[in-house]
């Protein structure tokens, strides 16, 4: 608990049951109003000759003003004093601090105390963890930037000019090892994973150790062996020391982790796809007057990357030298079902998403037809890894919102039995066709999408692909019918009346 919260909160709360300003304390106290606001806002503590003299002036012991028990009213500051959320969550992402927070719960601590309680029964009743905030936090931090970082492009054009690999694309898998194994001290062990059972489905294992030992898993394809070692050169040259030490860490222990996790894999795709590069091949590609899927595979073989990575990376550099807005969609596919996995949404348009959502995913969306496409042609015994590519128009039916999709699906290296797809989708806007100039080549389809099954007002004989009966619509409507009704009854009653 931080003590200098607590005194803060306890010295507020005397000083205005006896009624007194702010000034007049200071001066009753021998302090300067400055520092009694700055206790106040738990960002000082007195020392003990102080705190003395405080007591004094609030008729009260000194140590019930520097004890930690709190009034029962607020209980909620407690709870959230000793909560790993107040401690680690960035509110100076989004210009707060935990001060700025504390001062909330104690100017209305019944009200706050009330909503805080609401606030965890809900993130109790979802399995809401901290790490659920961390990961929430740094995406709304993306959005916000576009998924644009200025300091790490920049930090990965220097190591590439330091190294001289500014003119090499793709970077070979040596040279990044020969970085590691040369400037950094690294042993590399394709060995110990393969042999070891329970660490199978880790990419990579990380061991802080003299020297340093990076453990990759051998089943990896060489883009995402590449990948691993772009991010640990990452987490070296940008001086990061708070990360996970595995590929697909089992928890997280901090925001700053999280943060910098995905700064090591930023400057990883930055460096694997030069932000000049790409800033080139986009331009072409996208004055092409025809969609050619067979330009566009054709990215991933350039700069050996995933299609992820390939992906994401357009994520970065799209919206911040194009001017589009868009958003990038990751799911898993596991039999029958589809988990979204990864997203960003920088389109301004709902896309639903959600901590375990249990409703059914629009079957026409792009990435989920990939998912069905690619598991059609495993069904028909085909062996190839190669990605399956599609591109889309895809209308929402209740909205005038549109997206120009493209992405890929393809088998998960180190998961049996289960594929994986990444789609980004511009927002199609006034203009765009200038932008890029197959938007509206008729050899794209155009596909009418919704939210989920559940909330789609399209009968069956409309969409064959529908997964579930569409019960959050039929509630809606049973509401809104309810409260016609209603409105009618009660207009009724009051003309009877007058």
């Amino acid at each position: 608990m931080d003590t200098k919260v607590i005194f803060g909160v306890k010295l507020k709360r005397l000083r205005e049951a006896r009624k007194l300003s702010l000034t007049e304390f200071a001066e009753r106290s021998h302090i300067s109003p400055s520092f009694v606001n700055e206790i106040e806002r738990g960002k000082k503590y007195p020392k003990p000759e102080k705190i003395l003299r405080m007591a004094e002036v609030l008729g009260v012991s000194s140590d019930e003003l520097v004890s930690t028990r709190l009034d029962h009213d607020l209980d909620p500051l407690k709870r959230v004093l000793d909560s790993p959320l107040l401690l680690d969550f960035p509110f100076h992402l989004f210009g707060l601090s935990s001060a700025d927070v504390v001062e909330l719960i104690t100017r209305s601590p019944s009200e706050v105390g009330a909503l805080i309680t609401a606030l965890v029964s809900i993130a109790e009743g979802y399995d809401v963890t901290v790490e659920h905030f961390f990961r929430a936090a740094l995406r709304a931090y993306q959005e916000a930037h576009e998924n644009y970082f200025e300091d790490l492009e920049r930090a990965a054009a220097r190591f590439l000019r330091r190294c001289r690999l500014e003119d090499h694309q793709p970077i070979d898998q040596r040279q990044l090892e020969h970085v590691l194994q040369t400037e950094y001290g690294y042993q590399i062990d394709d060995q110990t994973i393969a042999t070891t059972p329970q660490l199978k489905h880790y990419r990579s294992i990380w061991l802080d150790s003299h020297p340093p030992r990076l453990l990759i898993n051998s089943r990896l394809t060489l883009p995402q062996r590449k990948f691993i070692l772009a991010r640990e050169i990452g987490y070296r040259f940008l001086d990061l020391k708070e990360r996970a030490i595995t590929s697909a860490p089992e928890s997280v222990d901090s925001f700053e982790q999280v943060l910098n996790d995905f700064k090591a894999s930023y400057f990883a795709g930055a460096v694997l796809i030069h932000q000049k590069n790409i800033r080139d091949d986009l331009r072409a590609f996208l004055k092409r007057p025809r969609w050619s899927g067979k330009a566009f595979l054709q990215f991933l073989s350039k700069y050996e990357v995933t299609p992820e990575i390939f992906l994401y990376r357009l994520s970065e550099i799209l919206p911040r030298y194009f001017g589009v807005k868009l958003h990038f969609l990751r799911f898993n596919q596991e039999g029958k079902y589809f988990r979204l996995v990864k997203h960003l949404n920088m389109s301004q348009v709902i896309i639903p998403g959600g901590i375990e959502l249990v409703e059914h995913f629009c079957r026409r969306w792009l990435t989920i037809e990939l998912l069905q496409k690619l598991a059609e042609r495993q069904r028909q015994s085909e062996k190839s890894l190669d990605p399956v590519m599609g591109i889309q128009r895809s209308q929402f039916i209740d909205s005038f919102a549109s997206f120009l999709c493209m992405g890929f699906a393809r088998p998960l290296t180190l998961s049996k039995h289960s594929n994986s797809s990444a789609v980004i989708g511009i927002r199609v806007t006034p203009g765009l066709e200038k932008i890029i100039n197959f938007l509206n080549d008729p050899s794209i389809p155009s596909i009418f999408i919704n939210q989920t099954c559940e909330r789609c007002r399209l009968t069956p004989d409309q969409c064959a692909q529908r997964a579930a009966p569409p019960t959050i619509l039929r509630q809606q409507k049973e509401h809104e019918e309810r409260e016609r009704v209603l409105a009618e009854l009660l207009e009724q009653i009051g003309q009877t009346e007058a």
